[in-house]
């Protein structure tokens, strides 16, 4: 393991256009030993959730102060929690974890956070929430890095 390699794994875990999809493939082709890169990547992940909470707080309340965003937040909020709302009320904090679980694009860990703060759920609850997707996300994509897609093939009826 290299420390130039280890720094890129944590951006690209950290990063909201990559994070596991982009951070394990790489450390695993670092050879970085797989018992190390899905604990790491894990828990570097895990903490966008908190992050996200701390960095859209914090900006919203400096922005909120200005009328156009407020008028745009407000209209948006409304729209979105209207779209939604009967889908979280069902699925609630069990939907967050499956949303992030998926390792495809727009899924994951940033997505999930600011979608449950847009919503006005429970911090500590979706925080726990992410945790759980990305644990499942982080399963999925090192079972598929490290042993390809045929780790999966048992799924496929081959005819």
């Amino acid at each position: 393991m290299d420390l130039q390699g280890l720094v890129v794994t944590t951006l690209l875990t950290l990063l909201p256009i990559s994070e596991l999809r982009g951070a394990i493939p790489y450390a695993l082709a670092r050879s970085f030993p797989v018992f190390f890169v899905f604990p790491y990547c894990v828990l570097v992940n895990a903490l966008v959730g908190p992050l996200a909470y701390l960095f859209l707080s914090t900006l919203h309340k400096i922005f909120y102060r200005w009328n156009w965003y407020k008028k745009l937040f407000d209209s948006l909020v409304v729209r979105a929690r209207e779209k939604v709302q009967a889908k979280v009320d069902t699925y609630g904090y069990l939907g967050i974890m499956l949303f992030v679980a998926i390792p495809l694009p727009i899924t994951g860990a940033w997505t999930g956070t600011l979608g449950a703060w847009i919503l006005g759920l429970s911090k500590r609850k979706t925080c726990l929430a992410v945790l759980g997707g990305v644990f499942i996300a982080g399963i999925i994509v090192t079972l598929v890095a490290y042993f390809g897609l045929e780790a999966f093939s048992f799924f496929i009826k081959r005819v």
